[in-house]
């Protein structure tokens, strides 16, 4: 029962599974104990009727009342129990099944999170797993424990009399057998409702995110319609999923409660029959009033318990994904970075076939060529923040397809185009870089990358909150923040990709100079476009359409004829005079 195949279809940890076992069998307690406390009332009853047909003395007030104070004991003991092994130690499945998921996300590899979008990973990570939880709390324990309670109730029943008994129980199979057979189109309209959902979830982020865009080209109207529609087609599409879902549990629960009906047709016919007394009947029909009980609450919940089966698949996709291993041994002989004859593919489409080159220890080593020829890619590469299709990339000899991605990126610091800051002080987000670093330290790395000049406009100086992403900041302000993060890490190796493509030619000045002194004697690897950065490189790489089509020194090419590099020079020369 309760197997792999119920643990992943319901994306249960080990522990779990153990707490629905345990919610089942506190389940299963509480539901004998409230079925034992229908005894009560019916020995009651049958002392009065005995007394009245056969003479017999009253029962005592004080025992029965004994009897009701000690079920009203063990009713509520066993409650809180069953309380305790359903919700309290769910709460805790939900904390470490999402910080299972942030740990998984973390050791994967960056090509996954160009395969799902953010709305979408956030909603795995709050919207799933919250439904889920209601699902692990509300209704497994409670479903399974009915079902176990439910058949040693029908064993007694029987013993007592079969006719009364398959009277009394037989809507409970056929109610669930109708429920169970509605979980395909359940499932098909759970499938429906998710991605309608995410439909719109998508559409709100993309709106927030361009608003600026948005609105300067006056195209509020056409994003908000189409959000319209996509709610609008969220809206149809729950409601068609709840109707034909509360069509299938409100019939499931008719069927079973025509149980009552029967019996009483059942238990009249024998009665009038001779064939059983009517204590016999009445007993049956206390059974009555507590034998569907337990399955109220797992009805009204199993349809949610067929589409967090949607959820429980996106969880496991994530937990199943391979994540980016490799040995905490990492002893390079020097830092000079390899490419052999390395592949690489985005899905389907091959961006980078055949590259080899060597970034040397102490030399800056340039990757240019036209846009979308591969140049960030190979920086990506290089830091292993995607696995290589073919070839080799190796550190100092070491192949890094062997090393744990996060012990080789100690020995990395890297600048990309795209900065991401988080919503804390200008301070926190440059510390980043070297957790435990002194305020000195970070001073240092900020007044390198000519962090100064901005943050002295600044409330509160370091100490300002910089907004989401760092949204109070401009372009080359955030820029300038991460290159600090670089600087502050020192670490041997560093990876810049248009590191200074935000910033004016006066500051640009300033933090080349900064990046020339304290990068001395590191492997660069740079990415730019400006020639004044390009020109500066002891080593150049020329990317074209995937492939190396040029390698050299500045001088080296620039005196190339026909070359791609002189030519890019060329062109970049000759805008440098165009005017409005």
């Amino acid at each position: 029962m309760f197997g792999k195949a119920f643990q992943r279809r319901y994306a249960l940890t080990d522990q779990g599974v153990r707490n629905v076992k345990k919610g089942a069998l506190w389940t299963v307690i509480v539901n004998l104990t409230v079925m034992a406390g229908m005894s009560i009332p019916y020995l009651m009853i049958s002392r009065y009727m005995n007394t009245l047909t056969q003479g017999t003395p009253l029962p005592g007030v004080l025992l029965f009342l004994l009897l009701l104070f000690t079920f009203i004991v063990l009713s509520l003991l066993t409650h809180i129990q069953q309380y305790t092994a359903t919700y309290g130690l769910v709460y805790n499945e939900v904390k470490d099944t999402r910080l299972s998921l942030a740990e998984r996300l973390r050791r994967l590899p960056l090509g996954y999170f160009g395969k799902r979008d953010l709305a979408d990973l956030t909603e795995t990570l709050m919207g799933d797993v919250n439904r889920l939880e209601h699902v692990w709390s509300h209704c497994l324990g409670y479903l399974y424990g009915s079902y176990v309670s439910t058949v040693l109730i029908a064993i007694a029943l029987f013993a007592y009399d079969y006719r009364l008994a398959i009277a009394v129980l037989w809507g409970v199979p056929v109610a669930f057998l109708l429920l169970f057979g509605s979980r395909k189109a359940s499932h098909l309209n759970a499938q429906r409702n998710k991605s309608a959902s995410l439909k719109v979830s998508d559409g709100i982020q993309e709106t927030l995110e361009n608003i600026r865009e948005i609105r300067a080209t006056n195209q509020e109207d056409r994003f908000l319609a189409r959000l319209n529609d996509a709610i609008d087609r969220q809206e149809k599409t729950s409601i068609h999923g709840e109707l034909v879902t509360g069509l299938f549990v409100n019939g499931a629960s008719v069927i079973m409660r025509l149980g009552v009906a029967t019996t009483i047709l059942t238990g009249t016919a024998l009665i009038l029959s001779g064939q059983i007394d009517f204590m016999l009947l009445f007993l049956f029909l206390l059974v009555i009033t507590r034998v569907y009980a337990p399955f109220d609450q797992a009805l009204a919940l199993i349809a949610e318990m067929f589409m967090s089966q949607i959820s429980a698949g996106r969880l496991m996709e994530i937990q199943d994904t391979r994540p980016a291993e490799g040995t905490d041994d990492f002893a390079p002989k020097g830092h000079d970075i390899t490419f052999r004859n390395v592949s690489f593919s985005y899905d389907d489409k091959q961006v980078l076939h055949g590259v080899s080159f060597t970034a040397k220890e102490g030399e800056v080593t340039a990757l240019v060529g036209p846009s979308g020829s591969g140049k960030s890619t190979c920086a990506r590469l290089a830091a292993r923040l995607w696995d290589i299709d073919e070839g080799t990339i190796s550190v100092g000899g070491v192949d890094i397809s062997t090393v744990d991605p996060e012990v080789l990126l100690r020995d990395y610091a890297v600048v990309f185009q795209e900065v991401m800051l988080f919503d804390d002080t200008v301070m926190e987000n440059i510390r980043l870089g070297r957790r435990g670093a002194t305020d000195e330290e970070v001073l240092a790395a900020a007044r390198a990358a000519n962090c100064d000049e901005f943050v002295e406009k600044l409330p509160q100086g370091y100490m300002t909150a910089i907004g989401e992403n760092g949204a109070k900041l401009s372009g080359g302000e955030r820029q300038r923040i991460s290159i600090a993060r670089a600087l502050l890490k020192d670490a041997p190796i560093v990876l810049l990709d248009e590191a200074t493509a935000s910033l004016d030619v006066e500051n640009e000045t300033r933090v080349q100079s900064a990046l020339s002194r304290l990068l001395q004697g590191k492997t660069v690897l740079v990415i730019a476009h400006r020639m004044r950065t390009v020109l500066s490189a002891d080593h150049i790489v020329v990317l074209s359409e995937g492939s190396v089509a040029e390698e050299g020194t500045p001088d080296e090419l620039l005196k190339k004829e026909n070359g791609i590099f002189r030519r890019m020079a060329a062109l970049q020369a000759d805008s440098a005079s165009w005017r409005i």
